[in-house]
């Protein structure tokens, strides 16, 4: 009740002096306040706050469905964080965390995660239970493996690792059937297995920055693709059947360009004259090989 929130909002003030910034979020206010209500979403927004902790008034706010405490300093996330059982986006991005809380698998609605920009090494398990999870960004971290489970997050589309410490792309990804965007720039990759087949959605794949020497042939079947982006790998021959990816609308060099990202490899075959030439020319001289 009103009565209820001021006095226990009276009692922390008696008790103990608030951090500056959550004083000027209340200003002796209900932290009910502070939720806005739109079409989609009960939203609150606490970016750029300075918190190096999540204030305790917001494990009441029950009814929030999109929360977004990026770039702050906070350092951990408590296991309160499984009562917001109704939050559908969750943006963590900018801050220190290290780890996430097991009870983040409690919220049984999660669509969007953005954990970027963190510390963390791992990723709980339990993350695998947010069975409507359709993006995850955990890009700039310190990651290098993912749970098993993930297989289970059978909606997720969109899902970013650049950034981190993969050495190979983690088995569990390849059952990912409905991702559309997968993101793997600036990690340690030195090949890509011939599992990739099985993504047979996915529309962008970006690989750029790694230590990958040879394109598996079975990345030509996933016709689907309409960007492809191996830039500065350490690629010397492309796959006789990479004409096979029609959709691939020329050879790009904006990143933002849909198309064949292959600029700043050792190409020794085909020539790199060939490569200027655009994708048609490219794609004729690996037709004409086979």
């Amino acid at each position: 009740s009103k009565n209820e929130g001021r006095s226990s909002m009276f009692f922390l003030r008696k008790g103990q002096k608030l951090p500056a910034w959550e004083d000027a979020l209340l200003s002796g206010k209900e932290p009910k306040s502070l939720l806005k209500r739109g079409l989609c979403y009960v939203s609150l927004s606490l970016i750029m706050k300075g918190m190096t902790s999540v204030p305790d008034f917001l494990w009441g706010l029950s009814e929030v469905q999109k929360l977004n405490l990026s770039r702050n300093r906070l350092v951990m996330i408590p296991p309160s964080l499984g009562k917001l059982d109704r939050l559908a986006v969750l943006n963590l991005c900018g801050n220190c965390l290290k780890c996430l809380p097991k009870e983040i698998g409690l919220l049984r609605h999660l669509k969007v995660l953005f954990v970027n920009m963190n510390c963390l090494t791992e990723v709980p398990a339990e993350l695998s239970l947010c069975r409507k999870l359709e993006v995850l960004s955990l890009s700039h971290n310190r990651i290098s493996q993912l749970p098993s489970s993930f297989t289970e997050l059978t909606s997720l589309r969109k899902l970013n690792l650049s950034n981190n410490r993969f050495v190979q792309i983690p088995l569990c990804i390849f059952a990912l059937r409905s991702l559309d965007f997968l993101h793997l720039g600036s990690n340690r990759l030195e090949n890509i297995a011939e599992s990739v087949q099985y993504l047979i959605n996915l529309q962008i794949f970006i690989v750029e920055n790694n230590n990958i020497r040879s394109l598996p042939r079975s990345l030509c079947f996933i016709t689907t693709l309409e960007l492809l982006n191996i830039d500065y790998n350490s690629i010397q021959t492309l796959p006789d059947d990479l004409y096979l990816l029609h959709r691939l609308p020329k050879i790009a060099w904006n990143p933002m360009d849909k198309g064949l990202h292959l600029s700043h490899n050792p190409l020794a075959r085909p020539l790199p004259e060939i490569v200027e030439g655009g994708l048609d020319v490219l794609f004729n001289y690996l037709k004409d090989k086979k």
